[in-house]
């Protein structure tokens, strides 16, 4: 079970953190987690390539040591790179000092301070520290594309029912996610342009302030 925004609270209890973008902009964000993949990647390069726009991609330290070459290709064609940490930890399950731990491993590997909890699941105590030298950025509408179990046209309406001006949008460049990510791209792009909603882009070092 996943929710389409990020509970309340944690807007509360992360006050530091980025959820979404000017709400006053008609622009949103499209951001990938948990690559890079070798099939994947180089797929959603081509769908954003073919609509002009770029992306974040909060990638995973063990993953971009693998394919090194993947990240130089997003870095040449203007994507910006954020850590997803080295090994996908559960910050619920696991202590601060190995958290953190593996937080700075990915952005060894990442060279980005842009950081996004896997999972969504940072407690208190992780992001007192983290929040000390990192950008933290959850979202603002997540679009299912990992869930095997929904159709693409179920991540579609995900993302086209909930977005609004700043909203930064979550997806998948990793294997589970290929089927749901590849039949829901290319619609929620066009049908985005069509609502008259630019793309931007996180900036590493000088990312968005809101």
């Amino acid at each position: 079970m996943y929710l389409i925004r990020p509970p309340k609270v944690y807007q509360w209890l992360f006050k530091k953190a980025i959820f979404r973008g000017n709400p006053d902009e008609k622009k949103v964000y499209l951001t990938f987690d948990d690559g890079p993949h070798p099939e994947a990647t180089p797929l959603v390069m081509e769908i954003l390539d073919s609509h002009g726009i770029k992306a974040t991609f909060f990638v995973l330290g063990k993953n971009a040591e693998e394919y090194p070459e993947l990240i130089k290709q997003l870095k040449e064609k203007g994507h910006a790179i954020g850590n997803h940490g080295m090994n996908h930890l559960n910050g619920w399950t696991s202590s601060t000092s190995k958290y953190v731990a593996d937080a700075m491993a990915g952005k060894a590997i990442t060279q980005s301070s842009l950081f996004r909890p896997p999972y969504g699941k940072l407690t208190l105590s992780q992001y007192n520290v983290l929040s000390q030298t990192e950008k933290i950025v959850f979202w603002d509408v997540i679009s299912g594309d990992f869930d095997t179990t929904i159709s693409p046209q179920k991540v579609v309406s995900n993302v086209l029912d909930n977005v609004r001006n700043g909203s930064i949008i979550t997806m998948h460049d990793s294997k589970k996610a290929m089927n749901n990510l590849f039949g829901s791209m290319n619609e929620i792009i066009t049908s985005l342009k069509q609502k008259g909603y630019d793309f931007g882009v996180f900036e590493v070092p000088n990312e968005p302030q809101y």
